[in-house]
């Protein structure tokens, strides 16, 4: 598994040895950052799947744009550490943890994409890495 953390980088990470997996997750954050919803949504696959917390999974790229449209603006991303390692059908599972800030508060963050063998994202798993406590604190 190749490992790297990217603090000294904040808005890019890097899968060594794997350039277009680099691109691709790269361009997932800067698109959410660009507050460019479709963009986003078109690098998932024709079924992809996004699993946001809280809420029930948006399959499709339509579903995912309109997911994003209502509930990611203001959101920014800041990727930190990454990993990579085969999927144990095709492609790569790459795992991310970050902070993502929102207009009140920050929060950190873990993604775990599932990208197929064309370069696309087949799903993403958003988890929220806070604790309860932390959670609840940010309610009052």
């Amino acid at each position: 598994m190749d490992v790297k953390s990217v603090s000294d980088r904040p808005n890019l990470i890097e899968f060594p040895d794997h350039p277009a997996l680099t691109h691709l997750i790269n361009t997932y954050f800067e698109t959410l950052n660009n507050q460019d919803f479709d963009a986003a949504a078109a690098l998932f696959a024709p079924c992809g799947i996004l699993f946001p917390p809280f809420d029930t999974a948006m399959e499709g790229q339509e579903a995912i744009t309109a997911y994003l449209k209502a509930e990611a603006r203001g959101l920014q991303l800041f990727p930190q550490n990454c990993s990579v390692q085969p999927a144990e059908s095709d492609g790569y599972e790459c795992q991310v943890t970050g902070k993502v800030q929102t207009p009140i508060f920050a929060v950190n963050v873990g993604w775990k994409f599932q990208v197929n063998s064309n370069f696309q994202i087949e799903s993403a798993r958003i988890k929220l890495l806070a604790s309860m406590e932390e959670l609840l604190k940010l309610k009052g």
